[in-house]
C-alpha cells in the first residue's frame, strides 16, 4: 500500500487577528484551505474570536517584544511545521497634534506599527525560505497621504511602506515576496464609534467610490497578494481605498 501524503496545509499568522481586518484575513485564509495562527495581545478578545473557528492557533503575543515574537513562531511552527505566509496587521492608532504628541505617545505607535512588523518578518524568515513564501504588510493610507493629528500613526505607515520594499527587493532572491497593503477608510467598529457624522460625511464625499470599504473588501486583497495567483507581484504598494489615495488635491464640489 502507498505512503499516505500527511503535508500539513498551509499555515498563515496573521497579527491582529482579534478584530477587524485581521478577524475577517483569519476567516477568508480558512475558506481558501489555510490554517492560521491567530496573534494578538488582548488575550481575552482573542479567544472569543478564536473559539467559534476551526483550524485556528490562538497565540497571545506584543510584536513589538523581541522575545514574545521568537516564542510566538516557535509555537506555531511546533504546532504546524510550516509558515507559508505572514500578515503584519497588528496595529495602534493615536492621533492628536503635534504638539501634544510625547515622545512616549511616538515611542508606543512605533513599538507596535513599525517595529512590529520588522520583528515579525525577521523570525519567519527562514521558515518562508523554505516554503517559498511570502509576507503582507498592512499600512494605511495615512502612510501615503499626510494629514492633521496623525503624526506619528502616518509616519509609522510610510516606514511600513519603505520597509516592506526594503523587505522585497532583499528576499526576493530567496523566493519570498512582499508586498503592503494600505486601506482607506474602512466601517469597522472603532471607527464608526469615534467617525461624528461630520466625518463620515466628508469621508464619503472625498472617495470616488462615495463610501467606506469593508474589512472583508481589505482582507479579499490581503489574501490575494499572499496566493500563488500573485506569484509575481512583490514589492507593491496596493491602496484598497475606493480610488481616495488617486483623487490629489481635487475638491468633491468641483466634481461635474
Amino acid at each position: 500500500m502507498p505512503a499516505m501524503n500527511h503535508t500539513p496545509p498551509p499555515t498563515a499568522i496573521v497579527t491582529g487577528a482579534a478584530r477587524g481586518i485581521g478577524l475577517a484575513t483569519t476567516q477568508l485564509f480558512l475558506e481558501k484551505g489555510y490554517q492560521v495562527a491567530m496573534v494578538d495581545r488582548d488575550t481575552e478578545e482573542l479567544q472569543r474570536a478564536a473559539q467559534s473557528l476551526q483550524h485556528v492557533l490562538p497565540v497571545d503575543c506584543d510584536v513589538s517584544d523581541e522575545q514574545q515574537v521568537a516564542a510566538m513562531v516557535r509555537t506555531v511552527l511546533d504546532w504546524s511545521g510550516r509558515i507559508d505566509t505572514l500578515v503584519n496587521n497588528a496595529g495602534v492608532a493615536d492621533f492628536g497634534p503635534i504638539e501634544e504628541t510625547t515622545f512616549a505617545r511616538w515611542q508606543t505607535v512605533m513599538r507596535t506599527n513599525l517595529d512590529g512588523v520588522f520583528l515579525c518578518s525577521q523570525a519567519v524568515i527562514p521558515a518562508l525560505r523554505q516554503s517559498q513564501g511570502s509576507i503582507v504588510n498592512i499600512a494605511s493610507i495615512s502612510g501615503l497621504r499626510a494629514s492633521t493629528l496623525r503624526v506619528a500613526y502616518g509616519t509609522s505607515k510610510a516606514a511600513v511602506i519603505q520597509l516592506s520594499k526594503q523587505q522585497a527587493v532583499e528576499l526576493g532572491e530567496h523566493g519570498i515576496r512582499v508586498n503592503c497593503v494600505a486601506p482607506g477608510p474602512v466601517r469597522t467598529k472603532l471607527a464608526m464609534a469615534v467617525h461624528s457624522p461630520e466625518i463620515i460625511s466628508a469621508y464619503h464625499d472625498a472617495i470616488p467610490l462615495n463610501r467606506y470599504g469593508s474589512e472583508t473588501e481589505i482582507a479579499r486583497v490581503i489574501v490575494f497578494l499572499a496566493s500563488a495567483e500573485a506569484s509575481y507581484l512583490t514589492g507593491q504598494v496596493v491602496a484598497v481605498d475606493g480610488g481616495f489615495e488617486a483623487t490629489g488635491v481635487g475638491l468633491p464640489a468641483l466634481r461635474t
